[in-house]
């Protein structure tokens, strides 16, 4: 445990920053809620490119839907990592999928392919993403010897 931490009672222990952190075992991605919501994230993205005139614009809905299924997919490659590195590494890779989500929403809004509603509920979906795992990253950071 690092100097910047204090134990709690279910055996798990809480850092400086105020994060608390259980016993979590790396390899279990599909407990991870980060994962369970980058797959809702990925199925509405689907949902979205299948609808007219997105679907005809198979460039923009092939990226999007690349970059969505990224979010989960590397999650998890970084979650069955053996070492915090190279967890640290995918979940960037997450996150920076993330980002190109919400570039790529903000273009199909522009170009007027899906609604500013939707643009609004997607980009929160994918910004709360984005922010666990920031917070996921910053704990791996922590625990590396």
């Amino acid at each position: 445990m690092p100097d910047c931490a204090e134990a709690t009672s279910d055996g798990g222990w809480a850092g400086k920053f105020g994060f608390f952190f259980n016993r979590y075992q790396m390899g279990n991605f599909k407990d991870l809620r980060v994962w369970q919501e980058g797959l809702e994230l990925a199925a509405d993205i689907y949902s979205i490119t299948k609808e007219e005139p997105f679907s005809r614009d198979f460039g923009l809905c092939n990226q999007i839907q690349r970059a969505a299924v990224s979010i989960p997919s590397n999650i998890a490659e970084g979650d069955e990592r053996g070492t915090n590195k190279e967890c640290i590494y995918y979940f960037n890779v997450a996150k920076g999928s993330c980002a190109e989500v919400i570039t790529q929403l903000n273009i199909t809004n522009r170009t007027g392919y899906i609604s500013t509603e939707i643009l609004i509920k997607l980009e929160d979906q994918a910004e709360r993403i984005r922010a666990s795992l920031k917070n996921l990253i910053r704990t791996r950071v922590i625990r590396q010897p």
